[in-house]
This record gives structure tokens, C-alpha cells and sequence, in this order.
């Protein structure tokens, strides 16, 4: 295998291990500004309880997140020398704008969250928790720019070898930023909504202190009844940007291959087996007229086919973005129904603590989907950066043109060691989440005053707080 093979499977194993992290970290940052919102609108003890306990496994999630994310800065320097240097002018911008402006935001009010919880006034804590909040979806915004910019470059052009930015707004907020930047921050708050609502269901179905996990299970519901039908029509919206601009990439995702003519709808392969080899699908399950509908929002609307571009130019791994393209959209709707049943169950007055540990199927089902926004994660970045190739940069530079000239048992040598620390990683993780889970919420946990005198309190905190924290 040569460096180029070997380093693309590298940067597949470091992205797609770190971006577990950070969808979690957003996610949940946000619900912990709600809990505290909440807990200093009311003044019930509860939220503040439960922003003590979701906390500890946010800044778990946190510390692996951040280091499993520093293997991906060396990477393209160390792996993709090329193509840094000829995108690195607007590229390493943003990824700085991405340390600078969000990434140190989010670290330097992380401590005043984590211990200012007996130390400071509520609402200057709730403003510190705000700004880690910001910081990590400031921190997804930058970074789904630099990949929308690779996906769709505008703002400048290429002369030389280098990219010459002339409009920064333009090259920021270019076609594919505008749909996918809210896509990416939507999942990251429903795979967060999963994991709230999988985790207390889990509590309540162990008996545990159920009456309390029930207040977060309501939480993740009423939210995910906003979220889930959202993150629906974003993902529509993003879809109808990859066959507008990328129009390869969409006929891949849908084993489309042959321009429909005017007049005569494209038919969409429901299920299917591309074979790039016959430039075909083996066979196929097809709706007639979907297709159109899907991408143009019309009848007939044209669809190019994947034929019209040559096979160098064709996308990779085609059943593997295909199938994968499907698994992502299923989870969306199956996400939307979980929602729609929780609703039910909520309108004939089910979810309450004496009835909600009798639907056991239900709270079973909630368990088993806590790791679905994941893997929907994981699979729209399969389609979104296998759909891209053969290009690094869409349509301008190709992969093969932008990877460094170093040896392949460089890369193997160094993916070993990347295989090696994110093991010690997840080993770390399992460990410290058994225990938080393990321990529990502490019921008896007791939150400091809403309206002290000074904003910094002048007493130390008690023996019980300062372990807690």
C-alpha cells in the first residue's frame, strides 16, 4: 500500500475517532446552560443537581475529545505537506481562528465552570458555562467551514500553487458552509439527546433514582421534538447543495448513473448495488419520479448521472456511501418517531414516576438508540468525505496531488502509535464513566445560595463540595 492509500486511512481513523468527542461536548454543554437556567429561574435543587452530574461526564468527554483531536493537526503537516501549502493561506486561517477564538474561549472559562460552583455568584457561573457552550460551537462553526471550503472553494482563485483569497466573507460563508454548518450542530445536539435520554431511561429502568432521571429524560424529549424535525430539513437542504455543486458526489449517493432526459423523472434506487466496474447497479429497488422530487423539489427536475463524468473522476467505495448515505437518513426518522412516541406516551400522562417504569419496551428502546446519533455521524462523514474523492479540494486539486512525499512505513509507524494512544484513550473513557455512573447522582447534594451578597463567595467551600468537585 502506498503513502497515499496509507495516509487517507490514517486521517479516516483519527477524524472519525475524534469526532466522537466534540458532537457530545456541544451538545451537552448546551443542555448544562439549560439546567442551569432553569435551576436559577425556579430555584429547584434538582437542576442544579443534575448540571452537577452531567458535568462530570462533559469534562470527561471533554479532556479525550481534546486529545484525540491534536493527531489531526500534525497530520497535515506530516501527511499532507502539499496540500497545506497550497490551500494553507486561507485553510491555516481558520483552523487558527478555530484555536484562537473558540478553542481558548471555551478552555479559559472551563475551570470557572467546573469549580466556581460554591465559589462565585449563579448567574456569573451560569455566564462562565454560557461561554464554554460558545466556545465549543464556535469551535464547530470554524471547522465545518474549512471542510465546507474544501468541499465547495469560492472567495479567491488559484494562481501559482497557492489559493489567493480576494473575498474573506465569501470564501467563509461559501455554498456548502451555509447548509451543513447548521446540519453538523444539529447533530451534534441530537446525538447529546440521545445519550441524556438513553442513559436516564437506563437509571429509571434500573430503579434508580428514577424520579430524578425523569426530569432529564422529559428535557431530552421535549427538546428532541424540536431538534429531530429540524435536523430533517437541514439535511434536505444540504442534500439539494451536493447535487447542485457536486453533482458526482449525489449521483454516488444515490447509484443514480444515467441523466434522466426532460419531461421523464428521475427514478431514486430506494436500495441498490453500484458496480463501478460495469458502470451500473447490479441491481436495484426504484420509485419512479423520487429522485426529482429529492433533489430538485420537482416532478421532473434533471439529475445528472454518474456516466457523465469519467471514471477517474467518479467517487470511490460506491456501496459503502450509498449504503451509508441511507443509514444516516434512517436514523433521522427513526429518531423523529422515537420522538413522536415519547409524545404519546407523555399526552396520556405515562411519564410520570408512577407510571413511566411500566413501559419498559419503550425505555429499552431509548437505551438501545443512545449510540444512533453516533453512528449517523460517523456515516455522514463517510459521504461527505469519501463522496469528495478523487478531489482534496472539489473540482481544483486532487488527493493524490496534495499528500507528502514520505515514506509508507512513516505512516504505518505513526497510525500504530495513533492506534496505540486513542486505545489507552477509550480504555481511560469506559473506566471513569463506569464510575460516574456507577455513583450516581448525589441527592443530597446541597447548591449554594441564588442571591448571595457579593458575586465571589468569601468562604472556602465545604469539605463534601470541594470533593464533589
Amino acid at each position: 500500500m502506498g503513502t497515499l492509500i496509507l495516509s487517507r486511512l490514517q486521517f479516516a481513523l483519527t477524524a472519525m475517532f475524534h469526532i466522537l468527542w466534540p458532537v457530545l461536548t456541544i451538545g451537552l454543554s448546551i443542555f448544562l446552560v439549560l439546567l442551569e437556567a432553569l435551576w436559577i429561574r425556579t430555584g429547584r435543587e434538582d437542576y442544579y443537581r443534575h448540571a452537577r452530574f452531567w458535568s462530570r461526564i462533559f469534562i470527561l468527554n471533554f479532556g479525550i475529545g481534546v486529545a484525540s483531536g491534536v493527531p489531526l493537526e500534525f497530520e497535515f503537516g506530516a501527511n499532507w505537506a502539499h496540500f497545506s501549502t497550497v490551500a494553507g493561506d486561507f485553510f491555516g486561517n481558520i483552523l487558527g481562528f478555530e484555536g484562537a477564538m473558540a478553542f481558548m474561549l471555551e478552555a479559559g472559562f472551563l475551570g470557572v465552570m467546573l469549580f466556581g460552583w460554591r465559589r462565585i455568584n449563579p448567574k456569573i457561573h451560569l455566564f462562565a458555562t454560557t461561554m464554554v457552550a460558545l466556545g465549543a460551537s464556535v469551535s464547530a462553526f470554524w471547522i465545518m467551514v474549512a471542510n465546507s471550503w474544501m468541499q465547495t472553494p469560492a472567495g479567491g482563485y488559484f494562481a501559482h500553487g497557492h489559493f489567493v483569497i480576494t473575498n474573506y466573507v465569501h470564501a467563509i460563508f461559501n455554498p456548502d458552509a451555509l447548509w451543513s454548518v447548521g446540519h453538523m450542530w444539529f447533530a451534534c445536539l441530537e446525538t447529546s439527546l440521545l445519550v441524556v435520554a438513553g442513559l436516564s431511561a437506563w437509571f429509571i429502568r434500573k430503579g434508580r433514582a428514577s424520579e430524578f432521571f425523569l426530569i432529564s429524560l422529559r428535557l431530552a424529549l421535549l427538546a428532541a421534538l424540536v431538534v429531530a424535525p429540524l435536523q430533517i430539513w437541514l439535511g434536505d437542504g444540504s442534500g439539494r447543495v451536493v447535487f447542485h455543486y457536486q453533482p458526482a458526489k449525489g449521483a454516488a449517493l444515490e447509484g443514480h448513473w444515467v441523466t434522466n432526459p426532460p419531461n421523464h423523472g428521475a427514478s431514486w434506487a430506494l436500495v441498490a448495488w453500484p458496480s463501478a466496474r460495469e458502470q451500473r447497479n447490479l441491481w436495484a429497488l426504484k420509485i419512479p419520479h423520487a429522485l426529482s422530487l429529492l433533489a430538485t423539489h420537482t416532478w421532473d427536475g434533471r439529475v445528472i448521472g454518474l456516466r457523465q463524468f469519467p471514471p477517474r473522476d467518479q467517487p470511490p467505495a460506491l456501496p459503502l456511501i450509498f449504503y451509508a448515505f441511507r443509514v444516516m437518513v434512517a436514523i433521522g426518522f427513526l429518531v423523529f418517531g422515537l420522538a413522536l412516541w415519547s409524545l404519546w406516551l407523555w399526552w396520556r400522562g405515562e411519564l410520570v414516576p408512577e407510571r413511566v417504569g411500566r413501559h419498559r419496551r419503550w425505555l429499552a428502546t431509548l437505551i438501545a438508540a443512545s449510540p444512533l446519533g453516533y453512528v449517523a455521524v460517523e456515516c455522514g462523514w463517510i459521504v461527505r468525505e469519501v463522496g469528495r474523492q478523487p478531489w482534496i479540494i472539489y473540482g481544483v486539486m486532487r488527493t493524490a496531488q496534495g499528500v507528502s512525499r514520505i515514506p509508507p512505513g512513516d505512516v504505518v509507524f505513526s497510525s500504530l502509535g495513533y492506534l496505540a494512544l486513542y486505545a489507552l484513550l477509550v480504555t481511560t473513557f469506559i473506566i471513569f464513566f463506569r464510575k460516574i455512573v456507577e455513583r450516581g447522582p448525589d441527592l443530597t447534594l446541597e447548591p449554594p445560595p441564588l442571591h448571595p451578597k457579593a458575586p465571589f463567595a468569601l468562604e472556602g467551600p465545604k469539605p463534601h463540595a470541594l470533593e464533589d468537585d
